[in-house]
């Protein structure tokens, strides 16, 4: 069992996608200006937290299933505005639900991307949105001045242009899909964001994450990269990722912002009071159990290992959820969904078995 020790970084009870230690590696590497950079991104969004205390959770929805007798299929309501290189939400609004592509490639990433978000959910889980009501899709990108991040903040998404660590956050679906779905996770009655619980709230929004841009390309399992932040990360940056769900720990190795800490079996479970109890960190052990789900079952891991773990979410009914919490119902729901004996159900078991959750 490994320990880092750090003091509590609270940005993440906004859902940044930059974690803690990334911060904590610059502040520590970095030039004068670089480390002064990653001051500002974790002071703004300390000073955006405290604004904002009051918008998480939303509230405990159970979402309605939509059915075939519906008038006509529900269709997203999107809205993307401009911050300009402000720290303003919704402050120029540039394209809305149904209007053409804008001239900024940046506007239309952040519009498509919640379209294809919203399309995994809605086709593949009858969910009408993130709350499955049908909850309007609020992006605002050029957020901020060289703003290494991208976060949900309970309402809506902010996607900064990077400049040290990253490219612009819209660039790679898998981090939209990520973003979004902590608002699912919020409205099926929240896993707070904590310790193992924290790590499953970062987890679900990994592996949505990562189903949003696997079904927007209709990749199989076993094609697919298992990415988040893909593409992101600068030239100048040793790294492929912010996060492997195929292999935790190899995202990246980089002299500024350190090497992947993320653990993929519980012998290397880390212990740390930072990034609330490595939410970020300890993610990548439930992350692989879902990708080695996921390969065993072969074909499309939206099917069924992504339906055992929406079932799950919405079935969890406890906020405090340890590990073996939502393995025990991810084997319950299989059976449920598939019987008992079944393939699914083995295979689910097994791969918990796999990252040391069972023995």
């Amino acid at each position: 069992m490994h320990t880092h020790s750090s003091f509590y970084h609270p940005c993440h009870s906004m859902l940044c996608i930059m974690p803690p230690h990334m911060i904590d590696a610059i502040k520590r590497a970095g030039s004068e200006e670089q480390s002064a950079k990653a001051e500002a991104i974790e002071q703004q969004d300390i000073a955006f937290r405290m604004a904002r205390e009051v918008a998480t959770p939303q509230g405990f929805i159970v979402a309605p299933t939509i059915t075939a007798v519906a008038a006509e299929k529900p269709k997203p309501k999107r809205k993307v505005y401009d911050s300009e290189n402000k720290t303003v939400l919704q402050h120029k609004l540039v394209r809305k639900e149904g209007e053409p592509k804008h001239e900024d490639p940046r506007v239309n990433e952040a519009y498509d991307g919640a379209g294809a978000t919203y399309k995994l959910y809605l086709d593949v889980y009858s969910r009408d949105s993130l709350d499955g009501r049908g909850f309007e899709l609020i992006s605002n990108v050029h957020y901020g001045t060289d703003y290494d991040n991208a976060f949900w903040d309970g309402r809506q998404m902010a996607y900064g242009d990077g400049g040290m660590i990253f490219k612009p956050l819209t660039g790679d679906l898998a981090v939209i899909g990520h973003e979004f779905s902590h608002g699912v996770v919020e409205f099926s009655g929240g896993l707070i964001y904590r310790d193992q619980s924290g790590a499953l709230n970062e987890h679900f929004a990994d592996v949505f994450g990562s189903l949003t841009k696997q079904y927007s390309l209709k990749q199989e399992a076993c094609s697919a990269d298992w990415l988040i932040g893909s593409g992101l990360l600068l030239p100048s940056v040793s790294g492929v990722a912010l996060r492997s769900m195929k292999a935790p720990g190899t995202a990246y190795n980089d002299p500024l912002i350190g090497k992947d800490p993320q653990p993929y079996h519980m012998d290397d479970f880390v212990v740390t009071s930072s990034d609330n109890g490595g939410v970020h960190i300890n993610s990548g052990i439930p992350n692989h159990a879902f990708y080695l789900l996921s390969v065993m079952l072969g074909g499309y891991a939206w099917e069924k290992a992504g339906q055992i773990w929406y079932k799950t979410l919405q079935d969890i009914n406890n906020p405090l959820a340890k590990f073996t919490d939502w393995a025990d119902l991810t084997v319950e729901v299989a059976i449920d969904l598939y019987g008992r004996g079944s393939m699914e159900a083995i295979l689910t078991r097994r791969a918990w078995r796999l990252v040391g959750i069972y023995v």
